[in-house]
């Protein structure tokens, strides 16, 4: 019984297929690690800029942020919208944040100014 050409045809594809499969697993581990280092080098602090820090941040809306920020020994709190940054309150004190998990819920002044920055009313 003899093979057709198509089967000898698709047999000979296969080192090319799996050169190919082996290629694209490659590119996509350095996308991966390429991914990975630049995560980690951007919490690296770069000589001659500030020192600049994000202490707490909360989501207000579907392209709006609040942050807590430190920046050359100030802390701010900013709103961030698309195009937009906007400082909302400066602080004479450094805000306390109180501690037990990673992303640290801040204290309740923080939580006024934020109430007071937004026009509620702190007294609810």
């Amino acid at each position: 019984m003899a093979a057709s050409p198509e089967l000898h045809s698709a047999v000979a594809e296969l080192p090319s297929l799996g050169q190919t499969v082996l290629s694209l697993i490659v590119v996509l581990g350095v996308i991966f690690a390429l991914a990975a280092l630049l995560k980690r080098l951007q919490g690296v602090k770069r000589g001659g800029t500030a020192d600049l820090r994000i202490h707490a941040g909360l989501q207000v809306g579907p392209k709006e942020r609040v942050l807590l920020i430190e920046a050359g020994g100030a802390h701010l709190l900013v709103g961030v919208a698309p195009g937009q940054i906007r400082t909302l309150h400066v602080y004479d004190e450094p805000p306390t944040l109180e501690s037990g998990s990673s992303k640290a819920p801040v204290s309740s002044a923080f939580t006024e100014a934020l109430k007071r920055a937004l026009g509620q009313d702190t007294q609810s």
